[in-house]
């Protein structure tokens, strides 16, 4: 199989965009606020619920868990009913679950309602990525930019929201979100034009059906092992910082600023210069260094690892989605869903083992399991490279835009 002929065009810069891409875009900027706003309050939870590490941990677990689950009802969802009614229902879902999650009295109930908020996340996330690609200006390429723009300064605010709001009371952060996700409600209602519905119906089978596909397969079980190593940094190491919640706020704060700046300016130039795949093997290499930083290192080169983190995560972060989006010729929505569906089991699996490592074992060994498994992933990738070969054709498309057009004498 072949990968779908570039979508990206000459027209339309990375800011030009319709005011529905802009609206999808702030709502998905408050969506993944909500996967580093518990970050800085992890330790408070642990403390004003007489929770342990690992018990919190199920906060990232249960939520990733049900969102990688519900990953696979996104496409046959969206299919029947349309890509702004499934915004819609994803987002009233969080709002729903963020907000009640702030009313918990225990840890229990406060891991079930993140479990709601995850299949609202899934909804809206898998949707939203499809949406903004459909509906921008410049191509799939700036798309995905614009998509990893709002992951990176998502989570990069997420932390800091979650350190100013939760300094107060750390049920704040929670209801800060309901809001700030019912804003995102009211935008997209009133500025994204309902975009036509498929012509087919996707089947419940299709993304399992997708990872069928070598390169698909590929890009999701590399990304899986990754995201074990990306979530073991972002879930354990509040505990390890032994900080205020201002304290780990700033340190998530840089690592998210890291994330944003890799993304979105890192790693297209590198895409283009040494292909996508190498910037791969580049990120996951930069964080089995990093890792092991992580591991031996002081409290001052833990917090210089964990900013430092950042860079290859964001470049990891770009790579992948733009691999997921185009190594196959499963239709976009498709492809997502599977890869989706694989690669998040990697952030459901990564906070509780980390935190259970750390208690039964000692402190380091989460973060030389997170290296182990970035070099796994490297493996993968090296065992496989033949079915990335369609990615070859989306990188020289990519290389060919920035060639100056040839002066007419």
């Amino acid at each position: 199989m072949h990968a779908r002929p570039s979508s990206t065009t000459k027209g339309g810069g990375i800011l030009r965009q319709p005011m529905s891409v802009w609206a999808t875009a702030f709502a998905a900027v408050v969506a993944f606020m909500g996967i580093g706003l518990v970050d800085p309050i992890l330790p408070a939870i642990a403390k004003n619920l007489s929770a342990t590490p690992s018990q919190v941990s199920l906060l990232f677990t249960s939520y990733f868990l049900i969102t990688a689950v519900a990953m696979l009802i996104t496409g046959w969802v969206s299919s029947r009913i349309g890509g702004k009614k499934t915004l819609m229902i994803g987002l009233t879902l969080v709002v729903v679950f963020a907000a009640l999650a702030g009313t918990s009295d225990t840890v229990g109930q406060l891991v079930g309602f993140r479990a709601g908020w995850g299949l609202g996340n899934a909804l809206f996330v898998a949707t939203a990525l499809a949406v903004i690609v459909g509906a921008a200006s410049g191509g799939a390429e700036k798309a995905i930019v614009l998509y990893e723009a709002a992951l990176g300064l998502g989570i990069s605010l997420g932390p800091l929201v979650g350190a100013l709001l939760g300094d107060m009371n750390w049920r704040f952060p929670f209801f800060g979100t309901a809001i700030l996700m019912a804003v995102g409600f009211l935008l997209i209602s009133t500025l994204l034009k309902a975009p036509p519905k498929p012509a087919g119906k996707t089947r419940l089978s299709a993304p399992i059906r997708a990872l069928g596909h070598g390169g698909l397969a590929t890009t999701a079980f590399t990304a899986l092992f990754y995201n074990y190593a990306f979530f073991t940094v972002l879930a354990f190491t509040p505990f390890v910082l032994g900080m205020s919640a201002h304290g780990i706020g700033l340190v998530f704060f840089g690592w998210g600023v890291m994330v944003a700046l890799a993304s979105v300016f890192g790693a297209p130039a590198l895409q283009r210069r040494i292909g996508t795949v190498r910037v791969m093997y580049l990120g996951l290499a930069l964080l089995v260094l990093f890792q092991l930083g992580l591991a031996f290192f002081g409290h001052d080169g833990i917090i210089i690892c964990t900013i430092l983190s950042g860079i290859p995560i964001g470049l990891n972060n770009t790579a992948f989605t733009e691999a997921a989006m185009e190594v196959s010729d499963n239709p976009r929505p498709v492809a997502s869903a599977g890869y989706n569906f694989v690669r998040w089991m990697g952030g459901a699996l990564a906070p509780y083992f980390a935190t259970k490592l750390a208690e039964e074992v000692n402190p380091h060994l989460p973060y030389v399991v997170g290296a182990a498994c970035c070099a796994v992933a490297i493996g993968i990738l090296a065992v496989r490279r033949r079915h990335m070969a369609p990615l070859e054709r989306v990188d020289i498309d990519h290389a060919f835009q920035d060639e100056p057009l040839p002066v007419q004498a």
